[in-house]
């Protein structure tokens, strides 16, 4: 049996993390993953990026990607127990956006006080990422000791 998930706890989960890991396809159709750091605005991840960046022109020729957002786990007061991390998985369209196609609060957001600084927001660009399908996790929304568990552990709720 499977976790039982709802979409709302994965999305909490993920409005409370700001990691993850980008997977793309290049234009030779090579696999890649980059880390990035993201912000939600209404149930969409926001990536700053700079123009020139390996992975703006690659999701401006692909916009299919995944990405994975891990959920660090500790054991309170011993922290040296080496615990797998949780992980929330899924697909989604991305989109490459001039800085001006993006409210200011989110631009704030993302770049903090860069974003007063023009010449570097103009090297800069955001990426649009709207997840779709279905959410895939491990070890969300159970207890830390049923992460033992592969059955416990596995959940799935819809992206809506």
């Amino acid at each position: 049996m499977t976790n039982h998930l709802t979409t709302a706890m994965v999305w909490k989960e993920i409005e409370d993390n700001l990691f993850g890991v980008l997977g793309m396809v290049s234009a030779k159709g090579k696999a890649r993953t980059v880390g990035i750091v993201y912000v939600v605005h209404e149930r969409q991840l926001y990536i700053g990026t700079f123009k020139k960046a390996w992975k703006t022109r690659h999701i401006a020729q692909n916009g299919h990607v995944s990405m994975t957002i891990p959920i660090a786990k500790r054991i309170p007061l011993m922290p040296w127990i080496k615990i797998p991390a949780a992980t929330i998985t899924f697909a989604g369209e991305a989109e490459v956006l001039d800085n001006d196609q993006v409210g200011s609060e989110i631009l704030e957001a993302l770049y903090r006080g860069v974003a007063k600084d023009d010449a570097q927001m103009a090297a800069s660009c955001v990426i649009k990422f709207k997840p779709v399908g279905d959410f895939i996790t491990y070890g969300v929304g159970i207890p830390l000791m049923q992460m033992r568990d592969p059955e416990k552990a596995r959940g799935r709720a819809a992206v809506m």
